[in-house]
């Protein structure tokens, strides 16, 4: 059975961002999908500057797990660099089983 995933604490919402290669039309292109946790992580460690456990704290998480997304996160976006494909951001949608 899967632990209960903890709620993190977003700053901004960047679920309508897309960036793709220049002059390729975005339906011809394979989509990797940025989760709006990883693109926080981003944010807070790349562009922010900040410690990896200042940026957990930030986001309502344990360092180790704040570790685990931003290595998800650059690796999702160097195959985006590396082989041509188009970045989209999604919003995950929390859902209770009751």
């Amino acid at each position: 059975m899967r632990k209960k995933r903890v709620e993190r604490t977003i700053a901004r919402d960047h679920s309508n961002v897309c960036f793709k290669p220049c002059g390729v039309q975005r339906r011809y292109l394979e989509r990797v999908a940025l989760d709006e946790d990883e693109m926080e992580a981003i944010r807070l460690s790349d562009f922010e500057g900040l410690y990896q456990q200042e940026c957990a704290d930030r986001m309502g998480i344990s360092r180790t797990t704040f570790s685990r997304m931003i290595e998800r996160a650059h690796r999702k976006i160097a195959d985006v660099l590396l082989h041509q494909k188009a970045l989209v951001m999604k919003r995950e949608e929390i859902k209770d089983k009751e």
